[in-house]
């Protein structure tokens, strides 16, 4: 049984300094704050249920354990953590009831909802890092908060990061100047993750590459007992994490391993004492921690989606009310003396109304604007003077009576009333000051408060932009030397380390080989291990560690070897690093470059090509598909000027052509987004990038031999695409297209030709039909067979834009195959 001796111990242990007086506020002040965090969701649920909020997941059953841990927390700590955080971010004073009201009703106002301007759903929370301009504000002056994302465990690889800077900080001596972003890495991640969600590699492969790396990660798993529905012994071996985790235990002589500690979940001196121990020597020692809080709760269930009735008996749940934590502190409370029934009593019934207040002031807030935006299009459409037919005036009037009668008031309705009103109203009203002519404008205007509140901020648009970038030549001198494509990368990178200290480049085989094509040769000899580094084969985790050093304030490469290999990572790309500006509403950024290789080696997976699915999947971070390793390392310098994530994706076949060396290394930049005219022509547009283009040449020039006059245009960068319409207007002069690339057919080569075609208006110019030329459906064979009859090829294009030639004079440049 808990005692009185057990609460002065604690007291003891936790500050000498500390009275007991001083102890019991402090208890009491953590209940409050307990019991604040539960009526939060129990009134929230309550939101949702009657329609005012679309969804809600919640914290209840955590609230003793993530107060014991906030007590830890410090001003430039980091928390990386999952949707059932919020006592925490109470705790820790990074959220207020307010801000937790705000996230549930979607406020798209950031002053209102800093943590993401109505992007994602409620207890997704994230530190605004960035200023209206774009600059990084002062990490150092409170605690900060990685902007959480849905998909379990996904939280995880970016933690790896996050805790290596602590790191990186602490061990390079030249990075002590950056005191905005690092007290000589004195700062520890805090992790959460819930138990269910354990069973993920991503938490299995963190687990391992923390443990590897020695850094200050503190991961604390939420134990209920359940995942959503499934037991933790159908998720779990041994149905326990910390005893499946004992083989990664770190023992009094080994150099890597976790420190693992265990608590019960209603355990609050018991908590407080555990999460003392374990992050102070987290801190000192950069060592990861497990903390396995164990006997936990979910009073509520999983969401508002379900009961969890449905899945747990009776006696469980008899346990669960027996053993809710609240219920548990105060037992203590009362047993040690240092409250009575009356004072607790008085603390719950201040706390529930104190967020009943709070939950009425966010709601009026949130609907201010809605009655308003509604009440204007309600007056602009029935102070009109004119009469409609009296079908479509039905139509009108229905409209405004659904609108008006709405049970729940939002922008949809608004806006789908007003696009239908617009339809309705006749066309006499198509004058300056008529209906017709005013509620298009009304819509137009609404339309774009609706891209600033929804769309908007998807890449950076302040002057840290990629695409602001100035852009600078090469320059050669008057007889260049020749040398091998990875040499002008490696003169490149070396000219990038020596200029910024906070570049760092890593990945499998990176540092001591100097990467698979010697593109890095000798680089961690000469900048050492900190700068240019080894990982292990763990693709996830290489993009979590440049998600996490790159929202730290330092510049990471990482390099995965191959893009096949970057499907490891997709995940991790798409719903983390793509969407971290866009789901913050320019709140946070990550400046990240992923490098990899890639096209036209051996066999299906060093040979793939999955463009449309990379592309399709991680709008958000530009992709630079340079031809030749000077337009590579003009990507990196450009890139590393602006503050946007890119991958740029080198080819495999280039490392060893000979380019003519640039004077200029690590100085010229190729702008993102404008395509290269390579050949001028006037019969045929061939539209290629990468690898495709010296194929692209070769079947130009042969057809040059027989009249056909071809204009190559090497796009560069896939996103973003041809932002000047560069190709439309050869379009225009040749009005014939072909795409070309190694992609399946339907994948990148559609998306161009819907760029042009469709989006650029390149429809309108042609005299034949757009052509795409893509390899097999399948992935590519083995050897230099298998790379000719499963990826297009020279004699492939030829054949396309003959074949379109032959259409428009088949005279000139009859059948080929017949």
């Amino acid at each position: 049984m808990l005692t009185r001796e057990n609460n002065m111990e604690m007291a003891e242990t936790s500050d000498i300094d500390l009275s007991f007086e001083d102890f019991k506020n402090e208890v009491l002040n953590d209940y409050k704050t307990a019991h604040l965090s539960r009526q939060m969701s129990l009134i929230a649920r309550k939101e949702v249920l009657t329609g005012k909020a679309k969804f809600g997941i919640f914290g209840d059953g955590k609230e003793v354990a993530q107060i014991a841990m906030a007590k830890q927390f410090r001003n430039g700590d980091w928390r990386s953590g999952y949707y059932r955080d919020q006592t925490f971010m109470l705790a820790a004073g990074m959220t207020t009831p307010q801000q937790f009201f705000a996230l549930l009703y979607g406020e798209t106002n950031t002053e209102l909802n800093p943590d993401n301007g109505g992007r994602s759903f409620n207890n997704h929370y994230a530190t605004r890092f960035i200023d209206e301009d774009g600059n990084w504000r002062n990490q150092m002056e409170g605690g900060n908060t990685a902007s959480d994302i849905s998909p379990t465990a996904g939280q995880m690889p970016r933690s790896v990061g996050l805790a290596l800077a602590s790191k990186v900080y602490r061990n390079n001596e030249q990075l002590h100047q950056f005191t905005q972003f690092s007290d000589k890495g004195n700062e520890v991640v805090f992790v959460t993750i819930g138990d269910g969600s354990t069973s993920e590699g991503h938490f299995f492969e963190t687990m391992n590459a923390a443990g590897v790396l020695q850094v200050p990660m503190a991961v604390s798993v939420w134990d209920d007992g359940y995942a959503i529905s499934v037991p933790t012994e159908k998720q779990t071996i041994k149905g326990n994490i910390s005893k499946a985790l004992q083989g990664f235990e770190k023992g009094a002589r080994d150099s890597s391993g976790i420190l693992i500690y265990r608590a019960k979940g209603w355990d609050y001196p018991g908590l407080c004492q555990m999460y003392e121990e374990g992050i102070a020597r987290c801190r000192a020692e950069h060592v990861p921690v497990l903390f396995h809080v164990e006997e936990l709760t979910q009073p509520m269930g999983h969401s508002t989606s379900g009961s969890h009735e449905r899945y747990k008996s009776e006696e469980r749940m008899k346990w669960e009310r027996e053993n809710d934590c609240l219920i548990r502190m105060r037992e203590w409370i009362v047993e040690t003396g240092l409250a009575i029934d009356a004072e607790l009593d008085k603390i719950e019934v201040e706390a529930l109304k104190e967020i009943k207040e709070i939950r009425n002031e966010v709601f009026n807030k949130y609907m201010q604007p809605l009655v308003r935006e509604r009440d204007e299009l309600v007056h602009l459409v029935t102070s009109k003077h004119c009469v409609c037919n009296l079908a479509r005036q039905s139509q009108i009037d229905d409209a405004m009576h659904q609108l008006q009668t709405a049970h729940t008031l939002n922008r949809k309705e608004i806006l789908s009333a007003a696009r239908k009103v617009l339809r309705n109203v006749c066309s006499n009203c198509d004058i300056p000051g008529g209906l017709k002519n005013e509620l298009k404008l009304w819509v137009v205007d609404y339309r774009k408060m609706g891209h600033e509140k929804y769309n908007a901020y998807l890449y950076d648009e302040s002057s840290h932009s990629a695409l602001k970038v100035e852009p600078v030549a090469p320059f050669y001198s008057a007889e260049p030397e020749k040398i091998h494509g990875r040499e002008v990368l490696l003169q490149n990178f070396d000219a990038m380390l020596s200029r910024d200290p906070r570049l760092m480049i890593f990945g499998e085989d990176t540092g001591k080989l100097g990467g698979v094509n010697q593109t890095l040769e000798g680089m961690q000899e000469k900048y050492s291990e900190n700068r240019v580094f080894d990982t292990g084969i763990r693709e996830t985790t290489i993009i979590g560690k440049g998600i996490g050093l790159a929202l730290r304030g330092l510049r990471p490469i990482a390099e995965i070897q191959y893009f096949d290999y970057l499907l490891y990572a997709l995940q991790t790309l798409s719903d983390d690093a793509a969407t971290l500006h866009y789901r913050t509403k320019g709140g946070q950024k990550v400046p990240l470059i992923i490098s990899t290789r890639g096209h036209r080696l051996e066999g299906p997976w060093h040979a793939g090509s999955p463009m449309s699915m990379v592309i399709n999947s991680i709008r958000g971070i530009y992709v630079c598909v340079p031809r030749d390793m000077t337009r590579a390392a003009g990507f990196y310098n450009t890139l590393l000027q602006g503050d946007d994530p890119a991958l740029v994706i080198e080819p495999l076949n280039g490392y060893r052509l000979r380019e003519l060396r640039p004077e200029n290394p690590g100085e010229f930049r190729i702008p993102l987004g404008i395509p290269e005219v390579l050949k001028e022509g006037r019969d045929v547009t061939l539209v290629t990038y990468g690898s495709c283009v010296r194929i692209g040449m070769e079947a130009s020039r042969q057809l040059e031999e027989i009249g056909i006059s071809v204009e190559l245009i090497d796009v560069q960068t896939l996103l973003p695409f041809d932002i000047h319409h560069v190709i439309l207007e050869s379009v225009k002069k040749t009005n014939r297209v072909v795409f070309f690339d190694e992609d399946v057919p339907g994948g990148a080569t559609a998306y161009m030709m819907q760029k042009v075609v469709e989006e650029q208006g390149g429809f309108f110019h042609l005299d034949a039909p757009p052509v795409t030329v893509s390899a097999k459906d399948h992935r590519p064979a083995y050897g230099t067979d298998g790379d000719y009859f499963s990826k297009p090829n020279a004699e492939d294009v030829y054949e396309a834009i003959y074949a379109l030639m032959n259409d428009a004079n088949p005279g000139k440049f009859p059948p080929i195959y017949s």
